[in-house]
């Protein structure tokens, strides 16, 4: 690995490659290559933040929805995007025997009443779900997944936005934009 001569850094040894550690050195003052390379490719700045957002301490990698979660969860309403996350997981089923076994998942944990995660939706809804769930197709969930987002959009998510659980996220992320780390958004 070469380094431009004003940068002063130290190289490390790790395995067979050489390392720098990029905290010491000024944006646009790295180069990166093998030491072996004889090519010089310049870092540019955002390398150099990929590289030192890999080294964020694990109590710092919380996401977004992992936030999001603990915040329901503290709510007791974290079926809500349990549940819009198997949906978005059934959508993704290709085989006709595994949407059947995961259809009959959903169901069971969040639709049927006294469910063990029972979500909160209208009855009409329910029973459509109950009368299509015999042969689930990838869109059977849609209407109740529409109906849990709108209900997390305009309830959950802005009290969330106000909590301490955010809060400190948005501080050890430094993340202006939610969209990045909330999939559902």
């Amino acid at each position: 690995m070469q380094l431009d001569e004003d940068c002063g850094g130290k190289k490390k040894k790790i395995g067979d490659r050489d390392h720098v550690n990029i905290e010491k050195f000024p944006p646009g003052k790295i180069f990166s290559g093998s030491s072996t390379d004889s090519s010089i490719h310049p870092v540019n700045e955002e390398d150099i933040k990929r590289a030192r957002r890999k080294t964020v301490s694990p109590a710092r990698r919380l996401s977004g929805l992992d936030a999001f979660r603990t915040f329901l969860k503290s709510e007791f309403s974290e079926e809500n995007v349990e549940f819009w996350l198997a949906c978005e997981d059934f959508k993704k089923t290709e085989s006709a025997e595994k949407l059947v076994s995961k259809a009959k998942v959903i169901y069971s944990e969040f639709i049927e009443a006294d469910a063990p995660k029972e979500i909160n939706i209208d009855f009409s809804t329910r029973d459509l779900i109950s009368k299509n769930i015999a042969e689930p197709t990838r869109k059977c969930f849609d209407e109740a997944q529409k109906l849990i987002y709108s209900l997390m959009a305009k309830d959950s998510f802005p009290r969330f936005l106000k909590s301490e659980i955010y809060k400190e996220l948005v501080h050890s992320r430094q993340v202006g934009n939610h969209k990045k780390w909330l999939p559902f958004l």
